[in-house]
């Protein structure tokens, strides 16, 4: 079984390349099935650290993890945009993607924090000049 349809993860991926545009943060989409920990953000730490999100230039990396079948989700910055945005902002951001996982929307979900974090990311990393994709927008599985 799929989880996300094609047109689904093409739409999450495009939402992804439109956030960045403007930004020189990055933004990863990791989902998988079961998380191994009872708490979904030691997974999301280490799934971070394997997609080299704290390798970007100005360590504005932000991973949206979802573990489905445990009904587990979590966001986590790294430590440039953690040191610009509140706790609120990670609460709020949270809560869209809650609101729409209850539902099982799972697609506007991550559409909808993915902007947000978007908006965030142009706000405190603007992009001057060009801007490197310092790593690919696709959707990672586990």
């Amino acid at each position: 079984m799929q989880f996300l349809s094609e047109i689904q993860q093409k739409n999450i991926v495009n939402a992804i390349h439109e956030a960045e545009e403007l930004t020189t943060g990055e933004i990863k989409v990791h989902v998988e099935e079961h998380c191994p920990y009872a708490d979904p953000m030691d997974r999301a730490k280490e799934v971070f650290e394997y997609l080299s999100l704290h390798k970007t230039a100005l360590r504005n990396g932000v991973l949206i993890y979802l573990a489905y079948g445990d009904h587990k989700f979590c966001i986590l910055g790294d430590e440039g945009i953690n040191e610009k945005v509140g706790q609120e902002f990670w609460n709020s951001t949270r809560e869209i993607l809650l609101e729409n996982f209850k539902i099982g929307d799972f697609e506007n979900g991550f559409i909808q924090a993915i902007e947000e974090a978007g908006r965030k990311l142009r706000e405190y990393f603007p992009c001057a000049g060009s801007n490197l994709n310092e790593l690919p927008n696709e959707i990672s599985f586990g």
